[in-house]
């Protein structure tokens, strides 16, 4: 089964795969939001692309398990995207994957990548890291 993860944004969502056969999750590319609205023909695109099963959506939330501001604002894009697709999509905590993300990046800078590192690479790493702790989460007793 494939799955496309999504750390979305109000400017900018970081999209991954992950196939469930391998458990490995890659970051994909980042989508800009346009006029408020998500960007709708790239999430087309990348569907048509990677023929994901499922869709997964990283949910925040605060370090004492209350909700985030971005709650409701998540949600409506979960059910925007789940009736735009047609497929079915799950939440996946996300809480610190962008923290996370940028902890990676920074030790490969110091192991001796040169880039800088760029906001969208966290975005695109984060959403590989929400995509991991679902693999994660479903191997523990819960189903695909």
């Amino acid at each position: 089964m494939t799955v496309l993860g999504f750390d979305f944004g109000l400017n900018r969502t970081g999209v991954a795969i992950a196939n469930l056969l391998t458990g490995m999750a890659t970051p994909v590319c980042v989508l800009y939001s346009k006029n408020g609205q998500p960007d709708w023909q790239g999430i087309d695109k990348l569907i048509n692309e990677w023929r994901p099963e499922k869709l997964i959506v990283g949910m925040p939330s605060m370090l004492d398990g209350s909700d985030s501001s971005m709650k409701k604002t998540i949600t409506r894009f979960c059910n925007a995207l789940e009736k735009h697709t047609g497929l079915p999509v799950d939440t996946a905590s996300e809480q610190l994957s962008s923290r996370e993300a940028e902890q990676r990046l920074k030790s490969a800078r110091q192991a001796g990548r040169k880039r800088k590192i760029r906001k969208e690479e966290i975005d695109q790493l984060a959403a590989a890291i929400i995509l991991e702790n679902w693999m994660q989460e479903q191997s523990h007793g819960q189903q695909l």
